[in-house]
């Protein structure tokens, strides 16, 4: 299938006056696509008449110029995966275009962004947020989708949008696995042969019985250094890093569970 890439906020107004009232669905990702985003991209083509995929790895939401310069970075790759999965349109914007301002106006959270991954990534959500609302007013989707994989991203997203009383649905959508349980992400792409071997332990540790002090301590021993594992909200938690040096890579998960009294 063939699809039009567009660079500039002007060019998307543009196609937008075009399409009339069909029904926008959008999937936003920071490239590097795999069978996660194919799925959040299958739910949009499903339920909306067009989809649009945005591609845009975002500075503001990295916490570590390491971990920003080695991000994966295959725009080429990604529009064509995006349009044999099914979207209409990729938008491809620049720094200028999306930041115009220079990040002075901000998107801030002040609780559930502290904890979990905010408590260790200083500023994370609030790049996150105001990218994504940036994104949600230039594309003005009907329906957005976003992976449980990434739960706390997407609440917060969720609980943004009915804060601005913003016209658009946040939908979730389950997270997608290997075979061995590892959740797709485009950070697996970084991990050397010896961290993929080990790191599908994240998701046996977290579905089992095991408390969160000893899922931490299991982790440590196989080789991780661990952020987090937390039972809140219903759910299980956790954020760790393996690897070395430039190798070093920050996997997340979580997964359904009452929460521990």
């Amino acid at each position: 299938m063939s699809i039009s890439t567009i660079r500039t906020v002007r060019d998307m107004r543009e196609w937008q006056r075009t399409i009339g009232d069909r029904r926008v669905g959008f999937v936003a990702t920071m490239g590097a696509l795999h069978s996660g985003h194919a799925s959040l991209i299958e739910h949009s083509v499903t339920d909306c008449d067009l989809t649009v995929v945005s591609i845009y790895v975002n500075p503001t939401q990295f916490d570590q110029p390491d971990d920003l310069k080695i991000y994966p970075r295959t725009l080429e790759t990604d529009v064509s995966l995006a349009g044999a999965m099914g979207a209409d349109l990729v938008f491809a914007p620049t720094w200028g275009e999306m930041y115009p301002d220079e990040f002075r106006y901000q998107v801030d959270e002040g609780e559930f962004s502290r904890e979990l991954c905010g408590a260790h990534r200083d500023g994370h959500f609030t790049g996150v947020l105001t990218v994504v609302m940036k994104l949600l007013n230039i594309v003005r989707p009907k329906r957005a989708y976003f992976g449980e994989k990434d739960y706390q991203q997407f609440k917060l997203i969720m609980d943004m949008v009915s804060a601005f009383h913003m016209d658009v649905e946040i939908v979730p959508c389950a997270t997608v696995r290997e075979e061995d349980g590892l959740a797709l992400s485009s950070r697996n792409l970084n991990l050397s042969c010896e961290a993929r071997e080990t790191a599908p332990i994240i998701h046996q540790m977290i579905t089992s019985d095991r408390s969160d002090e000893d899922i931490t301590a299991a982790l440590t021993e196989a080789g991780f250094k661990v952020d987090y594992v937390v039972s809140k909200y219903d759910r299980r938690f956790v954020a760790a890093r393996i690897g070395d040096g430039d190798r070093e890579v920050r996997l997340i998960d979580n997964v359904p569970r009452p929460t521990e009294e």
